[in-house]
């Protein structure tokens, strides 16, 4: 059944207009009044649903019954990463989604391929919220994770609070499996060639914790999703 985001507060019984994405993509999928599908807020839970008007301009739906359903991860791991250059920070937040990612932090750090600010940044944001929320239509997700403005790592950094069990995805001695299923968890995880030697004894002086994903080197684009999947998967989340 289709399942649709609506940012709107949905309540059994009203009639309400999709927005214009979704109305898109139920007129792409060629529903007809009567048909059901399924719609949700992104502030948990799901409801049933029948389309009950298309135009060429409006798609209208009934909503439903309510169901308390949520599919989240049982520990929130925050991703902050210096985002991967061309379409990689996409693929990336797609899978983040899908794998249970809280929220993602794009950074942009001293050795960033993939540097935004301003106008071209807002865009950017925009743009990756967008295939969050696709990605939730599709893996059934009832909430949608934030993906935040991008901001200098310098002064992101600066913002956190004290750490506790907060990890940062830099070579270090202790195993990342180590802290699976600890959590709430912020990953901070580096661009490509790795964060320079200041950015790491930065975040080390700060209390960050090192640690490691084995022997080999993984790709930027890699690494968070390698840890996300590994934290959020040890309490056995299918």
């Amino acid at each position: 059944m289709p399942r649709l985001y609506c940012d709107h507060a949905l309540v059994t019984g009203e009639v309400l207009a999709l927005p214009a994405a979704a109305a898109r993509h139920v007129q792409v999928l060629r529903l007809q009044p009567g048909d059901a599908l399924t719609v949700f807020d992104g502030r948990g839970g799901e409801y049933d649903a029948l389309v009950e008007h298309m135009g060429r301009s409006e798609v209208r739906v009934r909503v439903g019954q309510g169901h308390s359903i949520d599919r989240e991860a049982p520990v929130a791991v925050h991703l902050a990463l210096a985002m991967p250059a061309n379409e990689r920070m996409d693929w990336l937040v797609e899978k983040a989604t899908e794998l249970g990612a809280a929220s993602i932090q794009p950074l942009v750090a001293e050795r960033s391929v993939l540097r935004l600010a301003g106008e071209r940044a807002q865009k950017k944001q925009a743009h990756w919220q967008a295939i969050a929320i696709a990605a939730c239509e599709q893996c059934g997700r009832n909430r949608v994770p934030l993906v935040h403005a991008v901001q200098g790592f310098p002064s992101w950094l600066a913002a956190q609070s004290a750490p506790g069990r907060i990890l940062s995805l830099a070579p270090g001695s202790e195993p990342l499996a180590q802290h699976a299923g600890a959590g709430p968890v912020t990953l901070l995880s580096g661009p490509e060639g790795g964060f320079a030697p200041s950015e790491e004894a930065d975040a080390l002086r700060l209390g960050w914790q090192p640690v490691n994903l084995g022997p080999r080197v993984l790709r930027a684009e890699t690494a968070p999703l390698a840890a996300l999947a590994l934290l959020t998967l040890a309490k056995g989340l299918a």
